[in-house]
Formats: C-alpha cells, sequence, structure tokens
C-alpha cells in the first residue's frame, strides 16, 4: 500500500479528527483511511450521471417499445 501525507492540516481539524477516531476507538491513521476509503467508494455526481446516462442509452426502435406496450397490455 501507498503512503499519504497531508500537510498543513489545521489544528482544529485536527483536533477534531482525533477527538473522533477516540470517539470510534480508532487511531487516527485508521479513522482517516476509513474516511477516504468511504469517499472513494461514493461516486461523484458527475460519475453518477455519466452512469445514469450509460445505463439510459438503449438500442431499442419505436417497434421495440410498441411490441412491448402491447405485451404489457394484453397481460391486464
Amino acid at each position: 500500500m501507498t503512503a499519504l501525507t497531508i500537510r498543513d492540516v489545521p489544528d482544529d481539524t485536527l483536533a477534531i479528527l482525533k477527538a473522533r477516531a477516540a470517539q470510534m476507538g480508532k487511531s487516527l491513521q485508521a479513522y482517516a483511511l476509513d474516511l477516504l476509503v468511504g469517499e472513494a467508494a461514493r461516486p461523484t455526481l458527475a460519475e453518477a450521471a455519466a452512469r445514469a446516462e450509460a445505463e439510459a442509452a438503449a438500442d431499442l426502435s419505436s417497434s421495440d417499445v410498441l411490441g412491448a406496450i402491447d405485451d404489457a397490455r394484453s397481460g391486464r
């Protein structure tokens, strides 16, 4: 695994992170790693939009759509 160094962290931010890590029974390193892993796991709005657009793009013809509508209506 690669190490990551974050410079110039404000003192008040560091104090808050240390306190939160302690509340969770974790070291600051483990707590910060959990935050980074969680952040990386969530797609950005742009990534989610691109994924939704790709999933929504379908190669359907109008006859495919009309056929599906007819099938749904006949199944009532």
